[in-house]
């Protein structure tokens, strides 16, 4: 008996190992792999079973991590092909985004709005100093095809691609897909019946215009202003909503 032990006691048992953890590691080493360059973008991934023994893994553990990095967009399956490293494009790794937005109810949407109106005034600003010609039109275009319905579901896609093309005019992939993610086309859905009941589409429509406005005016800190001022409001509305 353990000298240490007081009479009477007996020695606590051993924590019981972490569930996942091997699986934890598994995708660890294979991120390892693609980050110093082992697996490239588009390259073939050696045999599970290969795999888990290069790497010392079970083949059940290399088997979920596989699953799992196959859902954050990091690796695809090619039927009777094998498992791929995908291209890695931002898009692909933050679709996860577009999830947490669809599910998030109450004050974790007014945390996400947050977030948006950050990102989204600093996209529209770098968008106001790089937009092209092209890229302006087709902000014009959903522009005024928003101010010609009033079926909320064209202005919907029309609000949803106006401010897609200015965050791809923005120039910056990670951002664009990260406020793709966080424009969840069900929570505006949501916030468009709700602005169709208070008949504020006329109030969300001059702020869109104001948007365009800055844009065509190369001003990035009246656009910057403007794009607060417009999710602001979404904002606002939503905190007023949870208070009823």
């Amino acid at each position: 008996m353990d000298e240490n032990l007081a009479a009477g006691e007996t020695r606590a048992a051993p924590p019981a190992p972490q569930k996942g953890t091997v699986t934890q590691r598994a995708i660890d080493s294979i991120k390892a792999l693609i980050r110093d360059g082992s697996l490239e973008p588009g390259q073939r991934l050696p045999t599970e079973r290969d795999l888990a023994a290069e790497l010392g893994i079970s083949r059940s553990s290399m088997r979920e991590a596989i699953r799992a990095l196959t859902v954050l967009g990091v690796l695809e399956a090619r039927h009777g092909s094998g498992i791929y490293v995908t291209q890695l494009e931002a898009g692909d790794l933050l679709e996860t985004f577009g999830v947490v937005a669809d599910l998030s109810r109450g004050p974790r949407l007014v945390e996400l709005l947050e977030v948006r109106r950050i990102l989204e005034s600093t996209a529209t600003a770098l968008a106001a100093a790089r937009i092209t010609p092209d890229q302006l039109a087709e902000v014009e275009k959903h522009l005024t095809a928003m101010n010609a319905t009033d079926d909320p579901e064209e202005i919907l896609a029309h609000d949803l691609a106006f401010h897609r093309e200015i965050a791809t005019a923005a120039g910056n992939d990670t951002m664009a897909a990260i406020l793709d993610g966080l424009s969840s086309r069900t929570f505006r859905a949501r916030v468009w019946r709700g602005y169709q009941e208070e008949g504020a589409f006329a109030r969300t429509r001059r702020e869109h215009a104001a948007i365009h406005r800055a844009l065509v005016a190369h001003d990035p800190e009246a656009a910057r202003a403007a794009a607060a001022a417009h999710v602001g409001e979404v904002e606002e509305w939503l905190r007023a909503q949870l208070a009823s």
